[in-house]
């Protein structure tokens, strides 16, 4: 898998969600990691999206074997780790499968029990907050169904962290991939008892906070923020919150 490395450290692996890259996570955590020193942050691309090929990936239990063979090249000892949305979703899997090695796990609006949208319990859209700024009319018709916080700051991370990733995505690889979009044996395979992070925005509609809540007792050591005014681009939306709450969760991790 391609990927992208900053930094020296306690390892922490970044994974993206659904169709973005790398560059989501790196927009996020680098500004945050540069008032943290001391770790090391690895940005792959997942197979399908940004510059990782998918050539024999047909689903999410392949793309969940990539990640581990990633790790096992790149990672000696215990590290960090960190999941959006659908790499939420996976990082939950790695975090139980490699209990003694995954020494914190952090969630960002992750998928949560229901893997299908279809399935999701989601609030309905709502745009929370807005400065009236005038967009590009082809960012305006990407961001504005996603904006709950709608303002020339957010659409500027939007267009530089979360578009170029969108437009280099291999859809027919995805969509093969999705139709074995469940891992074969779920993400939980008990209690994950290290320090745990989970992020959800109240006005999420993409993967919601309702269907995140039953996973807490797989967690016993996490705290769960559900966070207003903050939607499926909840790091770029309420920015003071994630810096805060993903630091009290560092300091735990090194307690």
């Amino acid at each position: 898998m391609h990927f992208v490395e900053h930094g020296a450290g306690t390892p922490v692996l970044a994974i993206h969600g659904w169709t973005p890259d790398h560059r989501l996570m790196l927009g996020c955590l680098e500004p945050f990691f540069a008032t943290r020193p001391g770790y090391r942050r690895l940005y792959p691309d997942l197979p399908a999206m940004g510059k990782s090929p998918a050539d024999g990936v047909e689903s999410s239990d392949d793309v969940l074997a990539a990640l581990e063979e990633f790790a096992d090249k790149e990672i000696d000892g215990p590290f960090l780790l960190i999941g959006e949305s659908y790499g939420g979703y996976l990082a939950r899997a790695l975090a139980h499968r490699r209990p003694e090695q995954v020494a914190g796990l952090a969630l960002i609006c992750p998928t949560g029990t229901a893997v299908h949208a279809a399935d999701r319990t989601v609030p309905a859209f709502e745009l929370r907050r807005s400065d009236g700024a005038e967009l590009d009319p082809a960012l305006a018709e990407q961001f504005d169904g996603m904006a709950v916080v709608r303002t020339a700051e957010t659409a500027r991370r939007f267009a530089e962290e979360i578009v170029p990733g969108l437009q280099v995505a291999d859809l027919a690889a995805m969509a093969r991939i999705q139709q074995r979009w469940e891992l074969s044996d779920g993400p939980e395979l008990g209690t994950y008892d290290r320090p745990a992070l989970i992020l959800t925005g109240r006005q999420d509609h993409v993967t919601g906070y309702e269907d995140v809540y039953p996973l807490l007792p797989h967690y016993p050591y996490a705290t769960f923020a559900v966070l207003d005014t903050a939607g499926h681009n909840l790091q770029i939306e309420q920015p003071q919150l994630f810096n805060a709450l993903l630091s009290e969760w560092l300091d735990r991790v090194a307690q």
